[in-house]
């Protein structure tokens, strides 16, 4: 039943938000000054200058680790982290073909930098702090033709001289200061800055046509530096440490990548910053959309809540709230608020427009808040937190009222979901029990019991069933009214289902889970109408617009995707 994902339809990606900032150098600028490219989990993502429009590159198997290009633009190489005593593949990829040219593996656990010779004849690879050697790879025979040991000390780049195919310098970790070496003599020539250091050390830099140089830093610090003796001539605080600088042309224009997996914009003249792209640096845990529209939708993850436009992937708004992590969250369905369920065991209410703080619930659960979900009147949220208690509450203008507390769930509530009319609700819990409540007496109608931890549950829109998914890699369809078990599908050939949401109509649904693919099912077939292949890290949840216009997913290395929903005509 889960299917051979190469026989099944694939899903259209529409777009991807998403960027890994603690790759050292990994934001480049094609030398036809046309794309960016960068690494997303074990992607690499070709994406235009003019439109937006992103291309990937599948073919690793583990987190990317860095990210070259040859000076020519022919070639495209990247490096990747593979688990230890294993080694690490490298993959150069043929820019115009968008196509591997060659994969090589030597390095043990991780390729931590790479360089192209200006003739495009060689490459050169650094390995991890667990390898500890360069090695010379010949692009022609695509084989190793030289290495070395590194050195103890772990290195962190590897550059080609601009005028030589065979001079090359590694540079070490964490420095807070610049030095100046004559090529001709071998000796240190100046180092800088003299009065203040760059904190938290040099992470980046490039140098200038003109001989200035772009420094970035790790406390965030955007530096442009006189080449002579490195005094500061312009500077822009960003938002985390400076991971990346990539400069397209001559210099007249240059980007900078950041840990906060930020992409920001400069013109050398007025050296001003321009936010242009946003994304999560950790785990996205759920994402909704309003009800009745699919142009903007709303993701969690630690420290935020972000609304995005559809459309363009572009951040609306930001919702901080420092040191926390949002677990789960919902729009009311009159699109008048966000409800959102946090691990310091709040519930925090907001207005989607301006992100102001409309309601919180302080103490709702004694072990974080899990799980929430809101009545259709728009006057009671359900909650389920970390010790499985689940608990109704009244939402008055500005403050709130506990209705009742459920206790039979034995541990974490992952999912909630209300009747149309308000009077029931079904909570799944990883204590391998879905429990159907009566939300007018508040006590238990029908339970339903697994060997699995349950991940997430959904009711068919006429109500008379509902469907799980959990660990056990089954998605189970139930009979609300006796809780009897209906069918059983395996959902997926590896790893939980941690996600799953159904269309309006019910004749379809999507699941998706640590296989790190999306499905779209036939209700009542219990097929796999289509496969969305794309993300890198484990699917942490997927929703359907209720307009069917689209469907997007969100994983564990921060990714959000959004892809066309296959199934338009059944609204």
């Amino acid at each position: 039943m889960a299917g051979d994902a190469q026989d099944i339809p694939r899903l259209e990606l529409e777009a991807v938000i998403g960027f890994n900032g603690h790759v050292f150098s990994g934001l480049r600028v094609h030398p036809g000054r046309e794309h960016f490219i960068y690494p997303l989990g074990c992607t690499v993502i070709l994406k235009s200058l003019k439109d937006g429009k992103q291309e990937f590159l599948h073919g690793h198997t583990n987190n990317v680790s860095c990210v070259t290009v040859s000076k020519s633009g022919r070639y495209i190489a990247s490096g990747q982290v593979t688990f230890m005593g294993f080694k690490a593949d490298l993959i150069i990829w043929d820019y115009e073909k968008r196509a591997i040219h060659a994969r090589l593996q030597l390095h043990k656990a991780k390729v931590e930098g790479l360089a192209f010779s200006p003739n495009d004849k060689y490459l050169v690879s650094l390995g991890g702090q667990d390898d500890g050697s360069i090695v010379v790879w010949s692009l022609e025979s695509k084989e190793a033709i030289c290495g070395s040991p590194a050195s103890a000390h772990s290195f962190r780049f590897l550059l080609f001289y601009s005028h030589g195919n065979c001079c090359l310098s590694t540079g070490g970790d964490g420095n807070g200061d610049i030095l100046k070496v004559n090529l001709k003599t071998r000796l240190l020539n100046s180092c800088g800055p003299r009065k203040q250091k760059f904190s938290k050390g040099v992470n980046t830099l490039k140098v200038l046509k003109s001989g200035d140089i772009l420094v970035g830093s790790g406390d965030g610090m955007f530096t442009l530096c006189s080449g002579p003796n490195f005094k500061t001539i312009k500077k822009v605080q960003l938002e985390g440490g400076v991971t990346s600088i990539a400069v397209r042309g001559e210099g007249h224009q240059f980007f900078a990548g950041t840990e906060a997996a930020q992409i920001y914009r400069f013109g050398y003249t007025d050296f001003k910053e321009e936010l242009i792209a946003t994304s999560h640096n950790s785990a996205v845990n759920d994402v909704a959309f309003p009800f009745g529209s699919s142009e903007l939708f709303a993701t969690c993850s630690q420290d935020d809540i972000r609304v995005w436009h559809a459309e363009t992937s572009k951040e609306l708004l930001r919702i901080s709230v420092p040191n926390m992590t949002c677990n789960a969250l919902d729009f009311m369905i009159d699109g008048h608020s966000i409800i959102s369920a946090w691990n310091d065991g709040k519930i925090r209410v907001f207005a989607p427009e301006t992100g102001r703080a409309m309601l919180v619930i302080h103490n709702a659960h004694s072990m974080g808040v899990t799980a929430i979900a809101g009545t259709r009147d728009c006057k009671r949220i359900v909650s389920g937190g970390g010790e499985g208690q689940v608990r109704v509450w009244e939402i008055l203008q500005g403050c709130h009222r506990l209705i009742e507390t459920m206790k039979e769930h034995k541990a974490t509530v992952t999912s909630i979901k209300i009747k149309s009319n308000d009077k029931e609700c079904v909570t799944a819990s990883s204590d391998g029990a879905c429990i159907i409540w009566d939300l007018v007496r508040f006590v238990r109608n029908q339970m339903v019991l697994a060997n699995t931890l349950f991940r997430s549950v959904c009711y068919h829109p006429e109500e008379y069933q509902i469907i799980t998914s959990g660990t056990d890699r089954k998605i189970g369809y139930w009979e609300v009214y006796d809780g009897s078990a209906i069918r059983e599908l395996e959902g997926s050939l590896s790893g939980a289902i941690n996600g799953m949401h159904i269309s309006q109509s019910g004749q379809h649904f999507v699941t998706g889970g640590d296989e790190k693919l999306v499905k779209v099912w036939d209700y009542s077939e219990g097929e796999v109408t289509h496969v969305g292949v794309g993300h890198s890290g484990s699917i942490t949840s997927v929703t359907i617009s209720s307009d069917n216009g689209s469907m997007v997913s969100t994983s564990v290395d921060g990714a959000v995707l959004r892809w066309r929903y296959p199934h338009p005509s059944s609204p």
